[in-house]
């Protein structure tokens, strides 16, 4: 029988294997859900619910749900914490932590949600998209992760990689997009020249095998808003990304695409 899962902690990391020690791929951020596909010891494979990304989990880092409860989640339209850091209180223990930009809240109603039978109050500022995106906060919103530093498989303001940055940035703006650079661009619309790109749209870039393998958000007058080391700004071109620092360029340029 299947089971299913909450993320009721600030962030989980994810694992490629059964190991603290093991590489994390990808992190849970509070809010999300999903399936657990299989289960080692102190471990479960879990599937999320948001974006069927797969890694383990230590099993005592969620709060197992129903598959009632599960379904509701999957078809709500969530609220997003739109703070870098908001303030979240499990009511019932009395007990606060801190949540950050882009973690989910579902059910949400004035400050207060419940799942299952955990009540939660969040202290900070939200944003429930319309659908409607705007390339103006958009790229705002990609602004608020300036600076954060790179982390392999980082979903946060504290710590991002580059896919996490356009995942994170197009769910406040309302849009679901895939967990990695390889999957995202399978979607939209190809564009022929870096002249054609508006705000918004997003730059691919491969390595040399043609493997796609980094991914920004365009902004105006030729540059690039991406995750590479910190995310920052840098030159952009028909060639790729030109950082002034290395006098040179760090990334080669494969697509460019219109995702809304």
């Amino acid at each position: 029988m299947s089971a299913f899962g909450f993320c009721n902690l600030s962030i989980v990391p994810c694992r490629k294997d059964t190991s603290d020690k093991s590489e994390m791929v990808t992190q849970l951020l509070f809010g999300e859900y999903f399936e657990v596909l299989e289960e080692y010891k102190n471990w479960i494979l879990i599937r999320s619910g948001i974006d069927s990304y797969k890694g383990w989990i230590d099993r005592k880092q969620q709060l197992p749900i129903s598959k009632d409860t599960y379904q509701s989640l999957k078809k709500s339209q969530a609220a997003v914490a739109a703070d870098i850091v908001g303030v979240l209180t499990d009511v019932s223990s009395d007990i606060s932590f801190p949540i950050t930009m882009g973690c989910l809240l579902p059910f949400v109603k004035g400050k207060e949600l419940v799942i299952e039978k955990k009540k939660y109050q969040y202290q900070g500022n939200t944003v429930t998209p319309s659908g409607k995106i705007k390339r103006d906060e958009l790229v705002q919103d990609a602004f608020a992760f300036l600076n954060a530093p790179y982390l392999w498989g980082g979903r946060t303001p504290l710590g991002i990689d580059c896919s996490g940055l356009t995942q994170m940035v197009y769910r406040l703006n309302g849009m679901s997009i895939p967990r990695d650079a390889s999957q995202q661009v399978e979607l939209g619309e190809a564009l022929s020249f870096p002249e054609e790109a508006e705000p918004g749209d997003l730059a691919f870039f491969d390595n040399a095998e043609g493997r796609i393998t980094h991914v920004g958000i365009v902004l105006k007058n030729s540059q690039i808003i991406h995750a590479s080391g910190r995310v920052h700004v840098d030159k952009f071109d028909h060639l790729g990304i030109y950082n002034e620092e290395k006098q040179g360029y760090t990334h080669n340029l494969r697509v460019l695409k219109k995702m809304f």
